[in-house]
């Protein structure tokens, strides 16, 4: 186990909670910021004691991570912690936020002499609460040599890809392959199920295929089950592809195809549903046609 140290968490996610218990877990002294009534009873249920405020976090913390839903919490959490953080103690977003607001709050980071370290991760929710998940992380590279033990609590692999915003930039190349992989997964069962196959035949020659990907492995139970409770939901996934869109300073037609295809089921009122309800989508449809 690496050295005890106090770290302050803000965030009670489908990816940060799961992390926050195995700080603890790990004898580490957590300080939990939950940002609402529910994720402060979930905290409580796990034993967590949990301020309400995110200047208490950064008082009794060294090192403070957050994970939060998007640009807009992301940056009052950040500016707060800004302003409150003690010099030289470090921040880590594990959050999916844009490049353009994440080198925004760096600027202030770095005028204040607090290291920022950009940490989006990469998996499911099963990978977050067995520490298995992959993290891309940019930043100060002595800082993230220097925490190599702490991202190991919750990351099997870690890359570091730079000093500045590449990390939330490589987050979008993954998310924008994660997207498309529903869109594109659901019109090949379709065929397949108008060719007489069953979901559960393609999915185990896939799975054995070359196209086989961790990703579908997965997904293939639910799949299989036609249950599309989210692990991450397609509004999730669409706010992911808002900020791909963005962020890009060239067109992406394919990457702005699917998004249509998510604007779409949002529309319909699948938003809450697991983004692979995508794949349910594409085979009614086909056997309507």
């Amino acid at each position: 186990m690496s050295e005890s140290k106090r770290i302050g968490w803000i965030g009670a996610g489908k990816m940060g909670f799961p992390i926050s218990v195995r700080y603890k877990n790990a004898g580490h002294n957590v300080t939990v910021l939950a940002r609402s009534a529910a994720a402060t009873a979930k905290f409580s249920k796990a034993g967590f004691i949990a301020v309400d405020s995110v200047t208490e976090v950064a008082k009794q913390s060294d090192l403070v991570f957050s994970s939060v839903s998007g640009d807009a919490a992301f940056r009052q959490v950040a500016t707060e912690l800004c302003n409150t953080m003690a010099k030289g103690s470090t921040f880590i977003d594990i959050s999916t936020v844009s490049p353009s607001v994440s080198s925004e709050v760096a600027t202030d980071f770095a005028k204040h002499n607090i290291t920022y370290l950009r940490s989006p991760v990469s998996g499911s929710t099963a990978m977050a609460e067995a520490g298995t998940l992959t993290a891309v992380i940019s930043g100060f590279k002595q800082a993230y040599d220097e925490l190599t033990s702490i991202f190991a609590v919750f990351a099997k692999k870690t890359f570091h890809v730079g000093e500045g915003e590449e990390a939330r930039v490589m987050k979008l190349v993954l998310n924008s392959m994660v997207a498309a992989t529903s869109v594109q997964l659901g019109e090949a069962l379709a065929f397949g199920q108008s060719g007489g196959l069953d979901n559960a035949t393609m999915l185990s020659v896939i799975n054995q295929s070359a196209v086989a990907s961790p990703l579908i492995g997965y997904k293939t139970d639910m799949i299989i089950k036609g249950d599309y409770k989210a692990a991450a939901s397609l509004a999730m996934l669409k706010k992911d592809l808002d900020l791909l869109l963005s962020a890009s300073p060239t067109p992406l037609p394919l990457n702005a195809q699917i998004h249509q295809i998510y604007q779409a089921a949002m529309a319909k009122g699948l938003a809450e549903e697991d983004f692979f309800v995508l794949v349910r989508e594409a085979q009614s449809a086909g056997a309507k046609s």
